[in-house]
């Protein structure tokens, strides 16, 4: 199921041994292929026709599978689409890890322009699966989803804004709540740009505003 995506399934038979140890290997490939297949074709559909409009026999059959096989690997239509989330956060996450390590890698030691290029990747992000990224925001989604949507950006947020640390060692949540806010507000509207470059000339407006921001409780004289 899809509360085991972060587990790998190739790990099982590697004894060596030539003929009992493929066929367990062939079957785990043969799974995963079909697993592949469904969340593509899942994402296809939910892109094309929304979350409540789509149906899992279109999915199914997009992915040139049964039905059987979809309940095998997921819960169902919400279950297709939180996997769908998450991974997308995931590929999202590395995104902003590879930013951030590289401004560092090139000296850059100022807590907020280490934020801008994370936030900045991250909204790049949205540009580069445009499709998905406005599914997400779209407000069509499972029952709940705009709960867990609000709460995966504010940890995502909270994460990078560990970068500011306040005199206790805490994390200063007056700002967390300011970028949590602007970084969503973004999110929304690059995702829903039709345009693109005015989408990116746009996100690199509001990083550039956002790089601005200062806590007066926190900042050094």
């Amino acid at each position: 199921m899809s509360s085991d995506i972060d587990v790998s399934s190739d790990g099982a038979a590697q004894d060596g041994g030539a003929g009992a140890a493929e066929a367990p290997a062939r079957t785990s490939d043969r799974g995963a292929a079909t697993r592949s297949a469904l969340l593509s074709a899942a994402r296809d559909v939910f892109c094309e026709a929304g979350f409540a409009q789509a149906a899992v026999t279109d999915i199914v059959a997009k992915a040139g599978a049964s039905v059987g096989s979809l309940y095998h690997h997921f819960n169902g239509k919400a279950d297709l689409y939180l996997t769908l989330f998450e991974e997308f956060q995931g590929r999202q996450q590395e995104r902003t890890r590879k930013a951030i390590n590289a401004v560092r890698d090139a000296g850059e030691n100022d807590p907020m322009r280490q934020f801008v290029a994370g936030a900045g990747a991250y909204l790049d992000g949205c540009l580069r699966e445009r499709d998905v990224a406005r599914l997400f925001i779209s407000g069509d989604g499972p029952p709940g989803f705009d709960r867990v949507m609000r709460q995966r950006l504010n940890k995502w947020a909270r994460r990078n804004a560990a970068l500011f640390h306040t005199a206790d060692g805490g994390v200063d949540e007056a700002l967390v709540v300011v970028l949590t806010g602007a970084m969503a507000g973004a999110v929304s509207e690059i995702s829903l740009m039709d345009d693109e470059d005015a989408a990116r000339t746009l996100a690199d407006e509001i990083m550039g505003i956002v790089g601005t921001i200062r806590n007066p409780r926190t900042e050094q004289p």
